[in-house]
């Protein structure tokens, strides 16, 4: 039998639900893997079965399991979440859920703006941006392409940023304070470098943010922002 902690004063399901997740962060449970049946965690925890269906039926709401009638209760493929509300840095967001992120800088150099890329940083013709390719990962999956150009004006020593140990958000955060943002999301097929860097087929979609920042009356950085659809999603609210 499971014991109870001296002190918990949590109903039997919440304990149930806690112990469910708490096996999953350990990588004890993994994707796909089927967990103990509600008899199984009724009879562990002392408790009777429809505490233990709460628990599960819960969790599935919440979308941490999958239930298939007739086989079981299985863990489900996590999708990673980022809120649409606020600005933050990919490594503050994956830590937030007690993970380990890491970067992989791909490409960091000066190059000139295309006409389109000119006009969207409201430069002149042939202006020079700064441009970065990043890999992000959460423990060890990479869940996100940062695919970005900067405007040399408001982020003058970017092309010398340690991205091993700051974002390119939180560096232009702290030099070009954020006064506005414009984003938009759409599904598009990977190129066969984003679906290399993903591990992903060529075939699987991401979801893609588009996101502009401005400060001091200009435009930061444009970004597009690749995820493997099948692990990730976006949530807002106010």
């Amino acid at each position: 039998m499971h014991p109870v902690i001296e002190g918990d004063e949590r109903p039997a399901f919440k304990r149930i639900k806690a112990h469910v997740l708490s096996q999953i962060q350990a990588g004890v449970w993994k994707e796909g893997d089927a967990i103990p049946s509600e008899q199984a965690l009724a009879s562990e925890f002392g408790v009777a079965r429809m505490t233990a269906n709460r628990a599960l039926r819960e969790l599935s709401d919440d979308r941490i399991l999958v239930r298939v009638q007739g086989s079981g209760t299985f863990v489900a493929q996590q999708k990673f979440q980022s809120t649409l509300v606020e600005i933050h840095s990919i490594a503050e967001e994956v830590q937030a859920r007690g993970h380990a992120h890491r970067s992989e800088l791909q490409r960091l150099e000066r190059v000139k703006a295309s006409d389109s890329l000119a006009a969207e940083f409201e430069l002149g013709a042939g202006k020079a941006v700064f441009h970065s390719l990043v890999v992000h990962y959460e423990n060890e999956l990479p869940i996100q392409v940062e695919d970005r150009f900067v405007n040399p004006a408001l982020a003058s020593e970017y092309m010398q940023l340690d991205f091993s140990k700051t974002t390119a958000n939180e560096y232009l955060m702290r030099v070009a304070p954020l006064s506005g943002v414009r984003y938009c999301i759409e599904a598009r097929m990977p190129t066969p470098e984003i679906a290399t860097m993903l591990h992903i087929d060529g075939g699987q979609p991401c979801l893609v943010l588009r996101r502009k920042t401005l400060s001091r009356g200009q435009v930061a950085s444009v970004a597009m922002l690749w995820h493997p659809a099948n692990r990730y999603q976006f949530t807002g609210g106010f």
